[in-house]
Order: C-alpha cells, then sequence, then structure tokens
C-alpha cells in the first residue's frame, strides 16, 4: 500500500523564520555529538546568563494562588493597570486598561493584530530588513507584505518619502520597529512625526513594535511613537522578554491609542481572538506590574561599562579591525547587523557563509537574507554573550572570511572546501 503524503499547507510557502530554521537545526545536531556551538542567532538573554529580576519572579511566587484558573481575555487588571500608568508617564494620557491586549509574547500579538484587521490582499508596509514574523504573519493572515527599505548609508532609518510612494489603495497598516531589530538602528523624532503625518493622512493603522524601548545607548533618544499618532490608530507593541530578560515568560502587549472611535469594530475583533484563545500565560502576567513600576535595571546594562555596552564596543571593534566587515553601530536593541564589503568579497553570500561559519567554526550567525533583504552581503549577531567571547567570535568570523576569500579567488570545488576547512 502507498504511504500518503501528508502536504505542508499552501499558506507556508511564503513563510519563512530562518533565525530558528536550517542553521538552528544543524546546530542542534552538532551540539548532539559534542561539539561546543555559539549561537548568536538568536537575542535570549537566558542563554547567556541574564537573569529575569529577582522581584518578578517573587512576584509570580505570591501570586501563583490566583493564578490557577483562567485570566480575563485581555489580560489580569493589575497588569494592565501598570501599562497604562507607564504609558501616562510617557504622555499618554487618555489611554485605559480597556485598551490593553495581553499576549503570551509580542509574537503572538503580532499574529492577532494582523489577523483581526487584513482580508484578502490588504497590503502591510513592513520594512526591510525587518523581524520576520511581521511579513510572515501578514502572509498567513491573507494579505501581502509589501517592504520598504531601510538603507545602511541613511544609518538603516527608512525615508518616508520613499515609504509613501509604496502605498496603494489596498494598504491597511506600516509596521515601524523601533528601536530596531535587526539593526540596532533608534530612529529620530523627525523621522518618526514624518511616518506619523503619512500614517494619518492615508488613514493606516500604525503598528509599531518597540519591545526594546528602553534599551538604548550614547544617549539615543527613544521617542515613542504614539505620543506622535492622534488621527489614526496606534497600536504599541512591547513585553517582558528583552528589557526585562524573561522571554520564557511569555508576556507582551498591545496598547491602543489614537483615533479608536472609527477602530470600534476592529477592536471587537480582536477582543475576539483574544477570547478564542481564552488567556494569556497568567503566572508571568503577575510579574508585569513589578517590573514596569520597579528598578530599571536594564539602564546599568546599557550605560558606559554595563555588560550590553561593552559587548557591543567589543563588536565595533572587531569589526572595525577587519579587512572584510563594516557596521553602522547600534544605537539601540542588542544586535549589530553587519555587511560584508562588496569591493573586497563581490561574490559574497551571507546563507553558504553561515553555513560554512557553523560548520568549520561552531558559530551561529542569523544571514541578512533571513530579514527580507533582497541583497546577501550581511548577517545579524546578538550583543548578549560576554565582550570576551566576542572577540574569539569574531577572530573565527575573520578566519573563515579568509578562507572564503581565497576558496572564491582559487574557485575550489566544495569538496576541496571541506577537506581545506577542516584541516
Amino acid at each position: 500500500m502507498t504511504t500518503p503524503t501528508i502536504r505542508a499547507s499552501a499558506a507556508l510557502a511564503d513563510v519563512r523564520y530562518e533565525i530558528r530554521g536550517q542553521l538552528a537545526r544543524r546546530a542542534h545536531e552538532m551540539e548532539r555529538l559534542g561539539y561546543d556551538v555559539i549561537s548568536l542567532n538568536i537575542g535570549n538573554p537566558g542563554a547567556f546568563g541574564f537573569r529575569t529580576p529577582e522581584t518578578m519572579r517573587l512576584a509570580m511566587i505570591e501570586n501563583l494562588r490566583g493564578a490557577d484558573g483562567y485570566a480575563h481575555q485581555q489580560g489580569i487588571f493589575p497588569a494592565r493597570e501598570a501599562i497604562v500608568m507607564q504609558q501616562q508617564e510617557r504622555g499618554l494620557r487618555d489611554v485605559t486598561v480597556d485598551d490593553v491586549f495581553i499576549g503570551n509574547g509580542v509574537s503572538e500579538l503580532i499574529d492577532l493584530v494582523l489577523r483581526a484587521l487584513l482580508n484578502d490582499g490588504d497590503e502591510v508596509l513592513v520594512p526591510s530588513p525587518d523581524y520576520p514574523l511581521w511579513t510572515a504573519a501578514t502572509n498567513l493572515n491573507r494579505g501581502r507584505a509589501v517592504h520598504y527599505p531601510c538603507r545602511e548609508s541613511a544609518g538603516w532609518a527608512p525615508d518616508p518619502d520613499e515609504v509613501e510612494r509604496l502605498v496603494t489603495r489596498r494598504t491597511r497598516a506600516i509596521v515601524i520597529i523601533n528601536p530596531n531589530n535587526p539593526t540596532g538602528a533608534v530612529y529620530s523624532r523627525g523621522v518618526l512625526e514624518r511616518l506619523a503625518r503619512l500614517a494619518e493622512r492615508h488613514r493606516l493603522v500604525v503598528l509599531a513594535d518597540e519591545i526594546y524601548d528602553q534599551m538604548t545607548y550614547d544617549g539615543a533618544e527613544f521617542v515613542p511613537l504614539a505620543t506622535l499618532v492622534r488621527e489614526t490608530l496606534c497600536a504599541t507593541l512591547s513585553g517582558l522578554s528583552k528589557v526585562y530578560r524573561a522571554c520564557g515568560y511569555r508576556v507582551g502587549w498591545a496598547v491602543f491609542s489614537g483615533e479608536r472611535e472609527g477602530a470600534r469594530e476592529y477592536l471587537h475583533g480582536l477582543e475576539l481572538l483574544s477570547s478564542l484563545r481564552l488567556c494569556s500565560n497568567v503566572p508571568g502576567q503577575w510579574a508585569v506590574q513589578t517590573a514596569l513600576g520597579g528598578y530599571q535595571s536594564i539602564r546599568d546594562l546599557v550605560r558606559p561599562g554595563g555588560r550590553l555596552h561593552a559587548s557591543r564596543a567589543a563588536i565595533v571593534d572587531a569589526v572595525a579591525r577587519s579587512r572584510y566587515l563594516g557596521v553602522v553601530r547600534p544605537m539601540g536593541a542588542m544586535y549589530a547587523f553587519v555587511g560584508v564589503r562588496r569591493e573586497v568579497l563581490p561574490d559574497f553570500d551571507d546563507r553558504r557563509f553561515a553555513l560554512e561559519l557553523l560548520e568549520h567554526k561552531h558559530v551561529v550567525v542569523a544571514p541578512g537574507v533571513s530579514f527580507n533583504t533582497p541583497y546577501a552581503s550581511h548577517f545579524r549577531v546578538t550583543l548578549l554573550p560576554e565582550p570576551a567571547v566576542l572577540e574569539d567570535v569574531f577572530g573565527r568570523i575573520e578566519s573563515q572570511l579568509d578562507f572564503y576569500a581565497a576558496t572564491v579567488a582559487t574557485g575550489a570545488s566544495g569538496a576541496a572546501l571541506r577537506v581545506i576547512a577542516r584541516s
């Protein structure tokens, strides 16, 4: 009897998430074989020794008895109240707990806010490079991701005029990631003002991904986009994962502000979707009030002398010493988007290089094409390891690039490459 083939949904054809894709699977295989692999492809603080603040853990423990049952579909009141207070401190005076939706991380909320919004063929403006879940969720929810370029020559900031030329009658929303993943850019107030006015002119829903909101360096100013958007709907997405080093708690939130009267049907739809999944993780929600109202220890990590600041400096210095690499100094988030100089390696392919780096140097980086770029000349690394580890990693990267340059120049066969690289 013929074994039936079970095929994946056709909806997955345009979905990529290579941060946890082929390279990550191969890295796990190598670790099972006994290799020590340094994984710089995922921004997972717990994997590099960062701990969630103890006060947050205690808040969860003390409220475990109240976490056995389902909670309100939008989240427990103390958590939503704390989120409202944070928004009010940032200048949003008219936000209430009814405007807050708590989800199982920002990842779930990205899916929900798009699922409640999109019909077949609706377009969403998404940055390139992007955090790939935005493109994937748009495609999975029957929409079409239209990528607006953020160019390295402009410090990875978008050109609002260029963005506006991409607006069509089918455009429903614009995604703005600030501070940016993967580039580490922090957008200026002027750029954000122009993007806000663009969205208002075309009545686009603004989807502000601000999960790295307090993670900035060297005096870079983070401007909450919701404080600039008044005449259209704005959703601010953030959570505990990054700033509070609590990825496993799976707690994120979306706060709606701006023009909400005309969005009541949409918001009711979002509440319906929230109800269908019953509620988000309740124990983790009990950490929100303590996190937002307590000591903001992230400031110690990003200021001069702090670990993230030092690791960022280690990457910038290592790139400056390289024959092959360049980078725009990241001003926020926990990543650097490193580029290869095309004049030195004109035929560089980020996927091939990432695979060879893993196989031969036991380091995992995320190829730039993972972030929906039309070019294959970059890779993303996280700032989370200790500076000494990053110095070692970039030594391995330089060595692999030396080999890459030599083998591309000589046209060596794939078999020869593997033999030479392991010698």
